[in-house]
């Protein structure tokens, strides 16, 4: 018999393997879970229900075109249906999104640090990453990214907020940024975390998406609207651009559980944008106490707030940890800290300042 090892492709070689948030210790003390950006909320009105009789049956395939949702979202954004796609959360419409656009010898540009999962996805499909640092102030440096296009580039992402620091890019230099972009080249607004947003300067993707051919908004279900563990997420984007997510999705990704629990958290948007608002508040107490106490960070405009702390990053979270919470460190660079419940952000801000007062 042959010893020889299948042939895989080499493209696959080295690919990081992405770090979820580790979840709160079972046992012992109180322990409370900020490291995935979650929704600490249960579902919104209605969902249960609506998740509960679907699940009746999940012995059927669901529908394959998700038409119901892809009605909601087509009247609640005011889209056609044909520049809308669905998949298993805005990562999973991000595949698809490289999948359509980008291969071997191809380039995908985003920032770095931004979300982890942009130089695993390019890497699968064979395209090459162009990762440009943020700049000193951990913020997305749009003019460096327009710098890098070459005759290669065939996507763009720009994450906004960016995860993990918070930060956002505004109306003025995001479009100034996308005139100079090539119209055969696509801009993807990943857009996950839109709904925390309250700087009035930074745009909708969705109103820029209107009138440029190129740029294809990415949202989710999983943050705002707190069905991560369902995972569903979609796509605002011209014709063409659609039609090719709606070929490189899997099918009956979504399942029917997915679809109508999504269609019912649309439904009881009264409620999700008090919550919301609630987690805000949140948020800006945590950055104020922060502040308050000697730290420097970035603004945020998303459910968490970023702590730049480099190689300090690890003793950090292990702290954190110690103290019952949860937190997201990347080593070397800093820590992401979810905004949560109120009891757990106030466990982060007396580990923080005994932190930096014993530094």
């Amino acid at each position: 018999m042959s010893e020889t090892s299948p042939k895989l492709r080499a493209e696959l070689e080295g690919i990081p393997t992405y770090k979820p948030g580790r979840p709160a210790a079972a046992g012992g003390a109180v322990a409370y879970k900020l490291s995935s950006n979650e929704n600490p909320y249960p579902p919104l009105p209605g969902v249960m229900e609506a998740a509960t009789a679907a699940a009746s049956s999940f012995n059927r395939y669901p529908d394959l075109a998700c038409t119901d949702l892809m009605n909601e979202l087509s009247d609640r954004f005011g889209v056609p249906l044909e520049h809308l796609a669905t998949g298993t959360g805005s990562v999973g419409v991000t595949q698809q999104l490289v999948q359509a656009t980008s291969g071997p010898g191809d380039e995908v540009i985003y920032a770095w640090r931004s979300f982890e999962a942009y130089p695993i996805i390019a890497q699968i499909s064979g395209a090459k990453s162009v990762q440009v640092p943020l700049t000193a102030g951990a913020v997305h440096d749009l003019d460096a990214m327009a710098d890098a296009i070459t005759d290669r580039t065939r996507l763009i992402i720009v994450c906004n907020p960016n995860n993990p620091t918070g930060t956002a890019v505004r109306r003025a230099e995001l479009e100034r940024f996308l005139d100079r972009v090539p119209s055969d080249v696509v801009v993807a607004l990943d857009e996950a975390y839109y709904e925390f947003i309250r700087d009035p300067e930074v745009p909708n993707g969705i109103e820029l998406y209107r009138d440029r051919p190129n740029v294809c908004v990415l949202r989710t279900f999983s943050k705002a609207y707190g069905l991560a563990g369902l995972r569903v997420g979609f796509a605002v984007a011209h014709e063409p651009v659609a039609a090719a997510l709606r070929k490189t999705a899997v099918p009956f990704g979504v399942s029917r559980i997915a679809q109508d629990a999504a269609i019912a958290s649309l439904r009881a948007e009264d409620e999700l944008f008090g919550r919301v608002g609630t987690l805000v508040c949140e948020r800006n107490r945590v950055v104020e106490g922060l502040r308050a106490q000697g730290w420097t960070l970035p603004d945020t405009q998303a459910n968490f707030v970023w702590l730049p702390l480099g190689e300090r990053a690890a003793a950090f979270a292990q702290a954190c940890e110690t103290a019952g919470v949860m937190v997201r460190p990347f080593p070397g660079e800093g820590v992401r800290v979810t905004i949560g419940e109120t009891e757990a952000n106030d466990v982060v801000l007396k580990v923080a300042d005994a932190f930096l007062k014993e530094s």
